[in-house]
């Protein structure tokens, strides 16, 4: 038997005026995920427990089969795991995004949480300058993907409060500074940022071709390493393999102990490698039993407010991801699973992630999964009118691989 998790990030949403009433995914031409949702059994998971904030992070780490109220640390380990930065039992990393603060009305505002999708090279450049700048033994820098960066405080703090930056575009950040036991010196960290960007030669570069430039440093989803099972020893299975081109989703992949498989072009955004990925994941099964495939797209269009591109990269991910596994699993003629779902949604009105509970798809080749109303579609109405409810949501990762 094979298994594969097909992950659209944020992909549900919320009715659009724009679009009479229907949402992104109801609006979208998705023939073969509704195709899954007819003949398979579709319902709602709840993938963000009460106490959590609704972060990619707590959201995957429940799709994955973890139950985050036992393991859940914080979401820069997992970058860091990714990134092949090892954490001591006493270091705590921090996301760090690269932003762009503007100044209205005597207030900064949250302009842009990505700095304009700074690209990687320009971003090394930065994350190059504040390591000689600002790190030492106490604090290192390590640079990511894009706006996507990491710090580590050796010895440092964890009871502290933050907010993460595309939870309040163009929302002024006053209200949403660190706080608690060590702000005062990660809000240092922040304000000393700003001094050396200011004049950055990349900001300077960025600025003469009106682009937005990476004018602070913003540090959120701070924690220790955390502690988790291994998949494949968790539900007994013989290799598996994370597909992704976000570190977050990488990184819980190495602690879940599985491979994480690079896909060249794989980019994160709406021109991401749809069909690359899919192949790459039916390759992974031809070795191992179960591989996470997770396409971001569709959530970094909802954070910018793009209805268009992200109808765009929903039909994308159903044409190009969902289809091309579905075609190539049915091809191989050897029993399969599918688990179709978002992990949260990221309603394009709002920019920013809610709690809402998920439509998810469970299909078998074998006809096992079966709603138990007819829907004709895949969409977040469908999958409320079976009553099929998943609570809580990291079950679902048992109803897959157990049945």
């Amino acid at each position: 038997m094979k298994y594969i998790v097909l992950l659209g990030d944020g992909m549900s949403d919320e009715p659009v005026a724009e679009l009479d009433g229907q949402t992104p995914l109801q609006a979208a031409k998705t023939p073969v995920m509704d195709e899954l949702a007819a003949t398979g059994l579709t319902g709602v998971a709840e993938t963000i427990p009460k106490a959590f904030h609704p972060g990619s992070d707590v959201a995957n780490l429940s799709v994955f089969g973890y139950d985050p109220a036992t393991c859940y640390s914080g979401r820069a380990p997992l970058e860091a795991a990714s990134m092949g930065v090892k954490l001591a039992p006493d270091d705590v990393a921090f996301r760090l995004n690269l932003v762009n603060l503007q100044a209205n009305f005597g207030k900064l505002y949250m302009a842009d949480f990505s700095a304009g999708h700074i690209s990687t090279a320009e971003a090394a450049e930065i994350i190059a300058m504040l390591q000689g700048e600002l790190g030492g033994d106490e604090f290192m820098f390590y640079p990511g993907v894009s706006y996507r960066h990491l710090m580590v405080w050796r010895g440092g703090k964890d009871q502290l409060h933050f907010t993460p930056p595309h939870d309040i575009s163009n929302q002024p950040v006053d209200n949403y500074l660190p706080s608690g036991d060590g702000a005062d010196t990660l809000l240092q960290l922040m304000t000393s940022s700003q001094l050396l960007l200011h004049s950055h030669p990349v900001n300077l570069r960025r600025a003469q071709t009106d682009q937005f430039t990476a004018n602070s440093i913003w540090l959120w989803g701070h924690g220790r390493a955390p502690r988790m099972e291994k998949l494949t020893t968790k539900f007994n299975l013989s290799g598996g393999a994370v597909i992704s081109a976000v570190d977050l989703i990488k990184g819980l992949g190495i602690y879940a102990g599985l491979d994480v498989i690079e896909v060249p072009g794989a980019t994160g955004y709406i021109d991401t490698n749809y069909r690359g990925k899919a192949e790459y994941a039916l390759e992974a099964l031809k070795s191992r039993d179960f591989v996470y495939l997770h396409v971001e797209a569709p959530d970094e269009a909802a954070h910018g407010g793009l209805l268009k591109e992200k109808i765009q990269a929903i039909e994308s991910f159903d044409e190009l991801v969902v289809g091309t596994v579905l075609n190539g699993l049915r091809n191989a003629k050897e029993d399969f699973r599918i688990l179709l779902t978002p992990d949260h949604p990221t309603p394009v009105a709002k920019m920013t992630h809610t709690r809402d509970a998920v439509p998810f798809v469970l299909y078998g080749s074998s006809g096992e999964y079966k709603s138990p109303v007819a829907v004709t579609g895949y969409s977040e109405t469908q999958a409320l009118s079976t009553g099929v409810v998943v609570d809580p949501g990291h079950q679902l990762m048992t109803r897959l691989i157990k049945g």
